[in-house]
């Protein structure tokens, strides 16, 4: 989402698709993921959450645990509605190939041709930049007020006014700004905006009966609260205004049922072909010929030895994911109304239900000290607030100053590290980024630390 900076994980190279396992009892299989997700709904403190889990398009497993309401004790049942999060990406970036195929958008075409006034250094941006998280347009800043309504020219002229992280196309760089340019770009070259298109060419083709933008004020059948921890006690979601919640970043309703029928119509590459999807599940190449494994909102990974395509969401006490495991034909879908869900965890505990290969990860990298220490000296710097943006430098403008605000409290809370652990290392792009385990006594948490040309850090984060 525009609202939440989200630092992903970068990913394994793309690799041939491995034969299809045998699928396991599916009432087995059912019960296991009842028992798994209770457990790890009460461990989490998580009020709500739908599943699903499909095989060649034959569901498994559709099932709503928990409330969707809280105050009112309403139960969750795939026909709530949930807020997409970011997982809304891959639905602009359809809306946006719609228009490539009826040649009213290039993908090669420079933003400015629909956005003008752009500032100097904007102008190599195009419309595959933006698609792909590698145009350098920045995150709007800690202190943007997401209360205020904005028209499409204010957040356009509020994204001219930061400088860009990067040269366009030389890095890969996660950018809400980016996504919320596209649909104000859509509506341009369209004139329609990008939730009339979805409504009109995705939505209703693909049987998605209930899918919508956002609406504070509209009676939506069904819909769920989002909730958040606040010291560990349940709190309702932050207000945001109207207009920051329609952007094209990930501004969805949607049910468990619109996204089963959605994932049907990926899995028979609906609305766009074959072609189509092609290029979006096509790993981006950088300016300097290196490849970076995410496509048009799609994070593109390996899994059991074959194609994983999948993309998380997060945002006002919400947290969503869909992955597609395509070497056993398997699709997870996971809607939630808490916005501190582990959603790796949960994900990844339900395809290991299915097939443990699928969350199996090779040994473990030879130690590296120097970057273990560098790693330690970044903790401890946001424990103690005071994590500068040139430790980080391209990690985004106004990282550090997010860093010592929401990861400095939870750090203050733990013991002093005790084990640094290098559990992966891997080339994405330019940079090497490096996965730690990190014990504080006898908690551990994840972290990870990617480095690119020049000694630079590009990414740090901590989480459980």
């Amino acid at each position: 989402m525009l609202k939440q900076v989200t630092i992903l994980g970068a990913l394994a190279t793309l690799c041939i698709a491995a034969p299809a396992i045998a699928a396991p009892d599916p009432e087995t299989f059912r019960k296991q993921v009842d028992s798994f997700v209770e457990a790890e709904m009460q461990a989490e403190k998580v009020p709500g959450v739908a599943v699903a889990v499909l095989r060649k398009g034959e569901i498994i497993v559709a099932k709503g645990f928990g409330k969707a309401t809280v105050e009112h004790d309403v139960p969750v049942t795939a026909d709530t509605i949930f807020q997409s999060g970011s997982v809304g990406k891959m639905f602009t970036a359809v809306a946006v190939m719609t228009l490539v195929q009826q040649g009213k958008i290039g993908l090669d075409d420079p933003i400015s041709k629909y956005l003008p006034d752009e500032p100097a250094s904007w102008r190599p941006i195009t419309i595959r930049h933006l698609l792909t998280h590698t145009s350098g347009v920045a995150n709007y800043k800690p202190d943007f007020d997401y209360r205020r309504d904005y028209s499409d020219d204010e957040l356009v002229k509020q994204a001219y006014a930061l400088p860009l992280d990067f040269t366009p196309g030389a890095r890969w760089n996660y950018s809400n700004t980016g996504y919320a340019l596209l649909g104000i770009l859509v509506k341009k070259a369209s004139g329609q905006s990008y939730l009339d298109i979805l409504d009109q060419r995705v939505f209703k083709p693909v049987g998605m009966k209930t899918a919508r933008g956002i609406s504070d004020a509209d009676i939506v059948p069904h819909r769920a609260s989002g909730y958040q921890l606040v010291e560990g006690a349940l709190k309702n979601q932050d207000f945001v205004s109207p207009s920051l919640n329609a952007t094209a970043d990930g501004s969805l309703y949607f049910s468990l049922n619109d996204m089963i029928a959605w994932a049907r119509g990926v899995e028979q590459s609906a609305v766009i072909g074959a072609a189509g999807w092609q290029q979006v599940y096509t790993p981006v190449k950088l300016n300097s010929g290196k490849t970076y494994p995410y496509g048009f909102a799609w994070q593109i990974d390996q899994a059991g030895g074959a194609p994983r395509y999948h993309h998380g969401g997060a945002w006002q006490g919400f947290r969503t994911y869909y992955s597609r495991y395509l070497g056993d034909d398997l699709s997870i879908i996971l809607l939630t109304n808490s916005a501190d869900t582990k959603l790796d965890t949960f994900v990844d505990g339900i395809a290991k239900l299915w097939d443990d290969k699928l969350v199996a990860t090779g040994p473990h990298p030879a130690p590296e000290p120097a970057v273990a220490r560098r790693l330690t000296t970044l903790i401890e710097a946001v424990r103690g607030g005071t994590l500068r943006q040139q430790d980080v430098p391209l990690a985004g403008e106004g990282f550090a100053d997010l860093a010592n605000k929401y990861f400095g409290p939870k750090l203050k809370t733990l013991g002093p590290v005790t084990r640094v652990e290098l559990t992966d290392r891997r080339e994405l792009g330019d940079d090497t980024r490096y996965s730690f385990a990190v014990a504080f006594g006898d908690r551990t948490m994840k972290a990870r630390l990617a480095i690119a040309p020049g000694d630079k850090v590009s990414q740090f984060m901590i989480n459980e």
